[in-house]
């Protein structure tokens, strides 16, 4: 059974940092897609970040140059640093991964940036 853990979320204060990470069982992860996504309240989803399985980056416009994504194969592991965190940054956040024909997601982890 495939599964994705997000973790490492929480409670920021503006201007902190935060980094989460999302750890892939159950399938083969280096062949595949991940990026991280999240659900702000009232908004749509917005694509926070992306890397291909040959470890291109791409992020949203909201969070360049604030927000790396990277990942370890040998962990299965993706991982998501925020920094100069603001309240427009509080969501829902969440992992996927895809390739294959196959397209996973985590429940996510909740992050709260306060003023």
């Amino acid at each position: 059974q495939v599964q994705l853990v997000e973790s490492g979320g929480g409670l920021v204060q503006a201007g902190g940092s935060l980094r989460l990470s999302c750890a892939v069982s159950g399938t083969i992860f280096s062949d595949k897609a991940v990026g991280w996504y999240r659900q702000r309240p009232g908004k749509l989803r917005d694509v926070v970040a992306t890397m291909t399985s040959g470890g291109k980056a791409a992020y949203g416009d909201s969070v360049k140059g604030r927000f790396t994504i990277s990942r370890d194969s040998a962990k299965n592991t993706v991982y998501l640093q925020m920094s100069s965190l603001t309240p427009k940054d509080t969501a829902n956040y969440y992992c996927r991964m895809t390739g294959n024909g196959s397209d996973y997601r985590g429940q996510g982890t909740q992050v709260t940036v306060s003023s």
